[in-house]
């Protein structure tokens, strides 16, 4: 019989990390699609330029707190879960950066000795 402490937490779906990570403008795409909503129209809705918004929805730009809250007001999900989705997303861009986590690991040799 198999226990939970025979199965690697690396392996357990909630642990695995995407292949790609998802952009929060990936989103707001889909849930533009869904309420048959063209980006422009949210785009005036909210208040920010249409280049703008699709920079985001292309995954070019980031959402930031402002956008979140403008978000939140029009589309009604929690400013909260856009800013968590770009953070993860954030998170992920940045560990898969051998660079970075080379940098990351030589810091973390550096303060060990301390």
């Amino acid at each position: 019989m198999i226990t939970l402490t025979d199965i690697d937490p690396s392996m357990i779906a909630n642990n695995l990390t995407p292949f790609q990570p998802t952009h929060p403008g990936e989103l707001i795409r889909d849930e533009l699609e869904e309420r048959n909503v063209t980006q422009s129209k949210l785009a005036r809705q909210i208040g920010v330029s249409p280049s703008l918004l699709n920079e985001v929805i292309n995954c070019k730009r980031g959402v930031s707190t402002e956008l979140a809250l403008l978000l939140e007001a029009a589309l009604g999900i929690s400013a909260d879960i856009w800013l968590k989705l770009q953070s993860e997303y954030n998170m992920q861009v940045a560990k898969s950066d051998s660079s970075f986590m080379n940098r990351l690991a030589n810091i973390r040799k550096i303060t060990a000795v301390f």
